[in-house]
């Protein structure tokens, strides 16, 4: 399989992907360029009772007006997740590697904010990691949430 068929078959899988969609809950404007920190709520869509709540810079006009790269905002993100309920862990991926729940474009085709849980099934917790996907050089750039299960005595 060649590079070009390899960068073809990622941009599909990841065009097909299917994550939890997310509401955006927050906008603070950080500057006079029309810069954004955006927050952004989705639900877990295989853990009933948890949502996360994922927050990235947006660039406004100005500033790709100003800077160029037109297309593309910074990898930075943060993430936090929380219990809201009672959590029931359906159908997940138990393997080291996590799933992706959650996904969104920064740029029109090499970058995406990616969040992908793992579970931690000695410790018993939920690990949430948003980080940036990219197709040529990946990002350090990345954020971590826990959510420890609790077992009830009865």
């Amino acid at each position: 399989m060649t590079i070009t068929h390899r960068l073809a078959a990622m941009f599909c899988a990841t065009l097909l992907a299917t994550t939890a969609p997310a509401e955006e809950v927050g906008n603070v404007d950080v500057d006079w360029l029309g810069n954004d920190i955006v927050i952004e709520a989705f639900s877990d869509p295989d853990v009933e009772g948890v949502t996360c709540h994922v927050s990235y810079f947006e660039r406004g006009l100005i500033d790709r007006l100003k800077k160029g790269n037109w297309f593309e905002d910074p990898s930075n993100s943060a993430i936090s997740c929380r219990q809201i309920g009672p959590i029931a862990i359906g159908d997940i991926d138990r393997s080291d590697e996590g799933e992706s729940i959650f996904s969104e474009r920064r740029s029109i085709i090499w970058k995406s904010l990616s969040v992908k849980r793992i579970f931690d099934e000695a410790n018993s917790t939920l690990i949430y990691v948003s980080h940036a996907r990219e197709v040529q050089d990946g990002s350090a750039k990345m954020a971590i949430s826990t959510i420890p299960l609790y077992q009830s005595s009865n």
